[in-house]
């Protein structure tokens, strides 16, 4: 339980430091789809942080799983910017070197809470919070795939239209 409580405790600052750095991000860089990926992981990092805060502050009062957490939190859009913003003029600028070690930083963060996340699914025994962990760990995973496809995109914008421009195909 001690040990579950912390590692949430580290996730809400490491929800706070990620939401922080993205803004940041957001307002340094001259690439306008990297300027809209940035804001939007940090509104999601805000959704997050608010959901394990609630969750937190319950489960520190009852000190055990709250039965009324929310387990809903918004699908990750951070993967349909760059897309969407493909036909831009403004979105093919190529990235400078400070864009693409945010976005190195941020693959970063995002593998290690990824990790976190995971971790405390295997560590829980009652299934709503493993589904819960689960959730947030496979959000953590859509921003770390929508970075990796932003750091293509910001070093060999050729192959990543090349790649846009074909078909997926998804075994679902």
């Amino acid at each position: 339980m001690d040990k579950r409580m912390n590692a949430l405790k580290f996730a809400l600052e490491n929800e706070q430091k990620e939401r922080e750095f993205y803004l940041a991000n957001a307002r340094r860089t001259k690439n306008l789809a990297g300027k809209n990926m940035f804001k939007q992981i940090a509104d999601e990092e805000k959704e997050h942080f608010e959901v394990l805060k609630n969750l937190h502050d319950k489960w520190e009062k009852k000190e055990k799983w709250p039965a009324t957490v929310p387990l809903k939190v918004t699908k990750s859009l951070a993967g349909s910017i760059l897309k969407s913003m493909s036909d831009k003029k403004a979105a093919r600028f190529k990235g400078n070197e400070d864009d693409l070690k945010a976005v190195r930083t941020a693959i970063d963060f995002e593998a290690r809470g990824m990790a976190l996340y995971t971790k405390l699914e295997k560590e829980s025994v009652d299934p709503k919070e493993k589904s819960f962990f689960n959730l947030i760990a496979s959000i953590e995973r859509q921003h770390f795939l929508s970075l990796r496809d932003t750091e293509e995109f910001l070093t060999d914008p050729a192959t990543w239209y090349q790649n846009m421009e074909k078909p997926m195909l998804d075994g679902a």
